[in-house]
């Protein structure tokens, strides 16, 4: 199956297609350049490139974490980002209102783990008529995903995504059974791997942790079995930023990675044409 966004196919053996920015709206300035470096690392490897940050952050760990500017402000900035720069959009909504909200701003509305069984929330992105990615929760095996699908489905909405982000595997930790990947794709969906989330280590003291050592093996893992798109949380400098620091991947190191993933990409899908 294939599915548009906008001018992008994603799936049905299609190049893959990155989704990638930074996790959360941190300012105008940050946002749009680091939209604007990706999409020229983008366009000169002919990468298709879809920009995501989430114009707000529901699920922080902790009550003083930074959630964003307002929502307001942040879906500006995401419209100037689409607008500025000619990008499609994606960021995460928790609430049925939220659908309303970003409509203008974004073109794939993104389903948080944490609320991947939320069936009012499910068919309000389905009605929307956008693209609709819905990220496994950690508690999900991947074929109960199929219920979630059905949701948004049911309203007639047939451009779904599926994204593999972990499993939970005892505290603190979560684990990538590669073989999600395909069970899902058996389901008649595009699959997304995110390879940043799926390096945290949630809720681990006053944030959460991560091992971003391990991004680049899982990205390559995935490119290996195959998958329709990569979802990257990308930041200039990871260590300062206001969510997620500890399983961003730094923008300088974008462009020597993606060039080693297309490669296994071509070969992987050449293997099976």
């Amino acid at each position: 199956m294939i599915v548009k966004v906008n001018k992008i196919e994603i799936g049905g053996n299609k190049p893959f297609v990155l989704i990638a920015g930074p996790c959360v709206v941190e300012s105008e300035k940050l946002t749009l350049e680091a939209a604007a470096e990706i999409k020229k690392i983008t366009t000169d490897l002919k990468i298709p490139f879809i920009f995501k940050s989430s114009f707000k952050k529901a699920n922080r760990t902790n009550l003083k974490s930074f959630s964003g500017l307002g929502d307001a402000e942040s879906i500006s900035i995401l419209k100037k980002v689409k607008d500025k720069l000619d990008l499609s959009i994606v960021t995460d909504i928790h609430s049925e209102e939220d659908v309303s909200k970003v409509s203008e701003a974004v073109d794939i509305l993104q389903i948080p783990a944490f609320l991947s069984r939320q069936t009012d929330l499910l068919i309000a992105a389905g009605q929307s008529g956008k693209v609709v990615n819905i990220k496994k929760g950690q508690f999900l095996a991947p074929e109960d995903m199929k219920h979630a699908a059905d949701k948004v489905k049911s309203t007639g909405n047939k451009k779904i995504l599926l994204t593999e982000r972990g499993t939970t595997f005892g505290y603190h930790n979560l684990v990538v059974d590669m073989r999600s990947l395909v069970i899902m794709r058996e389901l008649g969906y595009p699959v997304v791997m995110d390879a940043t989330h799926a390096v945290q280590l949630p809720s681990k003291d006053l944030t959460s942790g991560g091992q971003p050592n391990f991004i680049k093996p899982l990205a390559r893992a995935a490119m290996a079995v195959g998958i329709d798109a990569l979802f990257l949380e990308v930041h200039p400098n990871p260590k300062r930023a206001l969510s997620d620091a500890a399983s961003q991947f730094p923008l300088a190191d974008l462009r020597n990675l993606l060039i080693e993933l297309k490669e296994i990409d071509q070969l992987t899908k050449a293997i099976s044409i």
